[in-house]
């Protein structure tokens, strides 16, 4: 049965999508902000920003050790009571890791509270995708991730000029700002309006909520979401790098970022007006991955140099909607903030995999080996391509004439 999607209009009018947006936004904004708040903090408290650097390491193993049990959690306890209390949480830690700052408490005491806050934003970002389950329709769906994901780019841009301006007025500023921005989360989610009673809820969900994860289906699309954290990691962590090579320095590697979050916007735009969620179109933009990725090994010149950041933006946003709608069509209602949690370390995984090559390899290296990975993905899509929408989790088949 062939679904037509709705406008763009529709969505843009939809306001629980936006209140929805909204309270995700606020979610996120205190992961973005971590690492120079940290850095800011350390440096006012400590007289040296390595403990900072320290304190976001120990954030993101946090994040990634917490988010597949605290997404299990949720889909036990129902993601829109359970997103409420991971945020409500999360402020109260940030709180008083910041109380903690100004009482000028030891490096370890910092560094072990730093942890219950990592743990708790861990389990929001596969909370946050179940809820949007909830708040649109599966016609939807595509166009509300993809506009998601340029909001998401603001969101990164937001932090970075937020934890400037208020590290100026005081350098605790930006760690009660991230507590607040997850008050404002808890607040706003726990008003939502939902389309329907959440999954976990309804009637026979019992028995989704007890079926196994599709893992040998869906390994396909956390592939891809490995993928992108491989090559992202690949252009995001050696910018000056790349620039240094064609005889820029700090400037050409500003612009390079500059240049791949406006690809990113333009991408996701795009294909929230008219692109499809298809495994064909997954294939193409892991193409694109890989040509962009392998014009980033040779130093080929400053115009190389653009079109391959571009072409590795434009298909980002794009890429991540696709991989999502395909995910959730594989999920069983009932465990769809595991799985999507899942997904969010996959991603991790693969962009701190990345970042060690960047590290630890030559320059040329990183980007080379993301290309392998796109390539092997692609590839992957291509040989094995099932029935577009194809949901196993559904318990009967769709009836005769559908």
């Amino acid at each position: 049965m062939t679904t037509t999607a709705p406008p763009m209009s529709a969505l843009l009018r939809n306001r629980a999508y936006w209140h929805w947006s909204a309270g995700a936004q606020c979610g996120r904004l205190p992961q973005a902000m971590a690492p120079l708040a940290f850095t800011t903090l350390t440096l006012a408290t400590t007289g040296s920003y390595r403990l900072g650097a320290v304190m976001m390491s120990v954030f993101v193993v946090a994040q990634t050790l917490g988010a597949v049990p605290a997404g299990r959690l949720l889909d036990r306890v129902g993601a829109g009571r359970g997103v409420v209390a991971l945020a409500g949480g999360a402020a109260l830690g940030l709180a008083c890791l910041a109380g903690a700052a100004a009482a000028g408490a030891p490096p370890a005491a910092l560094l072990a509270l730093v942890m219950p806050p990592g743990v708790l934003a861990g389990g929001l970002s596969g909370g946050l995708r179940s809820l949007l389950a909830g708040t649109v329709d599966d016609a939807t769906l595509p166009r509300a991730v993809a506009v998601d994901e340029m909001m998401v780019d603001t969101t990164l841009i937001a932090a970075s000029l937020l934890v400037a301006g208020l590290a100026a007025l005081d350098e605790r500023a930006p760690v009660l700002a991230m507590a607040a921005a997850s008050a404002c989360c808890a607040a706003l989610l726990a008003a939502l309006p939902r389309r329907a009673p959440a999954a976990v809820a309804a009637p026979g969900a019992g028995a989704a909520a007890r079926e196994p994860l599709p893992l040998r289906a869906a390994a396909r699309w956390y592939a891809s979401q490995f993928a992108i954290g491989h090559v992202l990691s690949a252009v995001e962590v050696a910018p000056l790098g790349y620039a240094q090579r064609v005889g820029a320095g700090a400037t050409g590697a500003a612009v390079l970022f500059t240049v791949l979050s406006a690809a990113s916007v333009v991408g996701g735009a795009l294909f929230a007006w008219r692109g499809r969620p298809t495994t064909a179109t997954a294939a193409a933009f892991l193409a694109c991955f890989a040509a962009g990725s392998l014009l980033l090994v040779r130093p080929l010149g400053w115009a190389a140099l653009l079109l391959a950041v571009t072409a590795i933006g434009a298909v980002t946003g794009p890429l991540i909607t696709v991989a999502s709608v395909r995910l959730q069509e594989l999920l069983p209602p009932g465990r769809r903030a595991e799985g999507f949690a899942i997904g969010f370390v996959v991603q991790g995984t693969a962009f701190g995999l990345g970042s060690l090559a960047v590290g630890v390899l030559p320059l040329a290296a990183a980007p080379l080996l993301a290309a392998v990975t796109a390539v092997a993905v692609c590839g992957w899509h291509l040989m094995l391509r099932p029935r577009e929408g194809r949901r196993p989790w559904r318990a009967a088949p769709p009836a005769p004439g559908c």
